[in-house]
């Protein structure tokens, strides 16, 4: 409703200028008819509001409305009613931001399922899969229900859910999980779950249940509205008592007509949402931007947001006779004939020495047991450490992360270790949040197993770190956290949806995610910290603007009433009067849109 009230008093007031300049002719039916058309449904909205104990800044939008009709003041009356319903068309944009994620879930997840029959293959709705059944999952499907191997091997990459930038090996007996994306190779599964009791099923629920559950958020206009909005109604009222003359009262009303509110605060934020445009950054929600500076609480996933969500060689442990160049050049040598996600990795830390690879005169990837080769002569294999253990190996102490077992002529070589790497500007960053932007708690919450997340926590300089957590664990520590003070959550997966929903203010790192980038107030294109310093400046420095013009107009506005009631400014030189505040508080809200000044500070 009120983006199609928006639009006509747009389209009206269009009109209007063209009938004036263009075709020489009084355009006031056409403002009047958009005035009355357009201010009839926010007086009800507003007086439902009233009824209900809700007293905001439209409270004197509508009065104003009905003041410039009485005073055929019918220009400025169309502009309120289009700051009023333009400010509310951005409330329920926000507000469906929710059915978004919704959709974008729904999107996700295959409609139809292989099921194996006698003769074959059949395809099925997805709905229509009971436990017990078995289906077929194709390289790179995504998965339709819970279930478990019991043909095949492969890898399936279940990020959505744990965070984890890794492909986990899947062979029979191992559990999948719906939503999850398989790998090349195909896996034959039995159901554990209908579609509608699987995981993903309740990771929508939680989605459900943020959504319906978020607190209203209360606008920078109606906190400024709340104190101006009555003592503007007191001056007009007791002007028109203590003269007994309601011009004065409609005097009053005009140059108290909260332009420098219903204008200067939109403006600004329309401008800060455009510089952040301009730096990569997507506001879906523009109350986002009134909100971010007060957020106190700063909550991080870790894959993806504060890393680089790309596994990299942390290190290489030779076994004693051996040495790392030794180790890492026979492991890069058999990855160039390897497919799977974390041999890129070990190719790229070979590369970046310099090393010269060796001669491969065999290689093959034997699924769920590694790869295995000749180079340069010698017999070499790649495995992990349950298998080496198991053909009696003795190896290294596990550390956090990944690990690729290297063994040469039957003799356990070493270990290369792999982890996801923290963003260059990670560490600087969390010591700059406390000491430049208020942050009372940091907080690493993270699906990621406890001695991944507490040995990357220890890298970043985070003290509080919430390990292992499912989206039902994120949203409920996140609306805890909330009830104490604003949030940031900031994530990039589906498992952070319901967080991102639930926070102050949520903001997505990158765009590959549409269920991510739906529930979040903010997208960071190009992921990197140092862009969401920018949205926390953008924030501020638009804060601080609308309040200088908001406050500002009001002002003068005070001033201007003041001398309305006493009889000394007529409701005509009012109106030209109160045209010229709101140019002020309007072209001091447009500095909103320019970014001269740093927009990052560390």
């Amino acid at each position: 409703m009120a983006r199609w009230i928006a639009s006509i008093a747009a389209v009206a007031i269009a009109v209007a200028g063209g009938m004036r300049f263009g075709l020489q002719r009084d355009p006031a039916w056409v403002l009047a008819a958009a005035a009355v058309i357009g201010g009839l449904p926010l007086a009800i909205r507003t007086l439902r509001d009233l009824m209900a104990g809700r007293f905001q800044s439209d409270v004197l939008g509508v009065v104003s409305i009905a003041a410039g009709l009485a005073l055929e003041e019918y220009f400025a009356a169309s502009v309120i009613v289009l700051m009023m319903s333009g400010g509310a068309a951005l409330e329920e944009a926000a507000s469906r931001r929710a059915a978004n994620v919704l959709d974008a879930l729904a999107r996700r997840m295959p409609k139809m399922a292989h099921r194996r029959t006698a003769s074959g293959l059949a395809d099925v709705p997805v709905t229509e899969i009971v436990p017990g059944e078995e289906l077929a999952v194709l390289g790179h499907e995504i998965c339709p229900v819970d279930g478990v191997v019991i043909e095949g091997h492969g890898t399936m990459d279940e990020s959505y859910l744990t965070g984890e930038p890794y492909q986990i090996q899947k062979a029979p007996g191992a559990t999948v999980l719906s939503g999850a994306i398989n790998g090349a190779g195909t896996l034959i599964i039995r159901a554990t779950n209908a579609a509608a009791a699987s995981r993903y099923a309740q990771i929508v629920q939680v989605v459900e249940q943020a959504s319906s559950q978020q607190p209203p958020v209360r606008r920078l206009s109606d906190r400024v509205g709340a104190w101006y909005t009555p003592l503007a109604l007191a001056v007009a009222g007791g002007a028109w008592v203590a003269s007994g003359d309601p011009l004065r009262f409609l005097a009053v009303l005009v140059v108290a007509t909260p332009c420098p509110m219903l204008l200067a605060i939109p403006i600004a934020v329309i401008g800060a949402v455009s510089t952040a445009a301009r730096h990569g950054i997507v506001v879906r929600n523009p109350a986002a931007l009134e909100q971010i500076r007060e957020c106190v609480h700063f909550l991080f996933d870790k894959t993806g947001t504060l890393t680089t969500g790309k596994p990299v060689v942390d290190s290489v442990e030779p076994a004693p006779g051996f040495t790392e160049t030794e180790v890492l050049r026979a492991a890069a040598a058999l990855e160039y004939y390897s497919r799977h996600p974390l041999a890129a990795a070990v190719i790229q830390k070979f590369e970046s020495l310099g090393l010269v690879a060796e001669t491969v005169q065999q290689a093959e990837e034997i699924p769920g047991h590694g790869l295995r080769g000749v180079v340069g002569g010698r017999t070499v294999a790649l495995t992990g450490r349950k298998a080496a253990v198991a053909m009696g190996h003795s190896v290294a102490p596990e550390q956090p992360g990944l690990e690729c077992v290297v063994l040469i002529d039957g003799r356990y070589a070493g270990l290369i270790h792999m982890i996801d790497a923290p963003r260059a500007e990670t560490i600087e960053f969390v010591g700059h949040l406390r000491r430049k932007h208020g942050g009372r708690r940091v907080v690493l919450v993270s699906g990621d197993r406890e001695r991944e997340a507490r040995a990357f926590a220890e890298k970043a300089g985070i003290d509080e770190v919430l390990a292992g957590q499912t989206p039902e664990q994120k949203l409920a520590f996140v609306k805890e956290l909330t009830a104490t003070g604003p949030t940031l959550f900031a994530g990039d997966g589906i498992n952070d949806a319901p967080a991102l929903l639930a926070a102050t203010v949520g903001v997505a790192f990158g765009a590959r995610g549409d269920v991510a980038s739906s529930a979040a107030d903010a997208v960071i294109l190009d992921p990197s910290i140092r862009g969401l310093d920018q949205l926390i400046h953008i924030g501020g420095r638009m804060r601080r603007i609308a309040l200088q013009s908001a406050i500002g107009g009001m002002a003068l506005s005070l001033i201007a009433m003041a001398f309305a009631a006493g009889g000394w400014l007529a409701p005509a030189a009012g109106a030209l009067l109160q045209e010229v505040i709101d140019l002020a508080a309007i072209g001091n809200a447009l500095r909103a849109s320019s970014s001269t000044e740093s927009l990052t500070d560390y």
